[in-house]
């Protein structure tokens, strides 16, 4: 994974910036991508700070927990339903999502839809 660059490296850049440098002159001086020299004064223009942002984790799952409610209701109303099933029922209800996105849902609340055994065991001897 990347790693972000120095915070002071970043700032020496936007300080030769603002010293009359042009982005790219910045970047050469510094041994840094021309892009990362605009994107950090961009940065600084809009947010008025060049530290990086989070790097990693999941982006995503605000699209799915903003209907948490409505998912652990279909599993309160049939605790033996299947993803497949409230991929269906969410389907329905207009909300696209997939198999994996419930699966991980499920694995953050640590909830285990286990399937129990229909059958008892049957009788066998053993044999010596």
């Amino acid at each position: 994974m990347s790693k972000a660059l120095s915070v002071d490296l970043r700032d020496r850049v936007i300080t030769a910036i603002e010293g009359g440098l042009s982005c790219r002159q910045a970047a050469a001086r510094f041994g840094v991508s021309a892009s990362s020299a605009i994107r950090w004064r961009s940065r600084v223009l809009t947010q008025g700070d060049v530290r990086p942002g989070p790097l990693g984790g999941d982006r995503r799952s605000g699209r799915i927990e903003s209907h948490a409610d409505l998912i652990l209701g279909l599993v309160a109303r049939q605790t033996d339903i299947t993803l497949m099933e409230i991929r269906s029922a969410l389907a329905e209800q207009g909300i696209a999502v997939g198999i994996a996105s419930l699966w991980r849902f499920f694995a953050r609340r640590r909830i285990t839809l286990k399937k129990s055994r229909r059958t008892r065991m049957s009788r066998v001897a053993l044999m010596s």
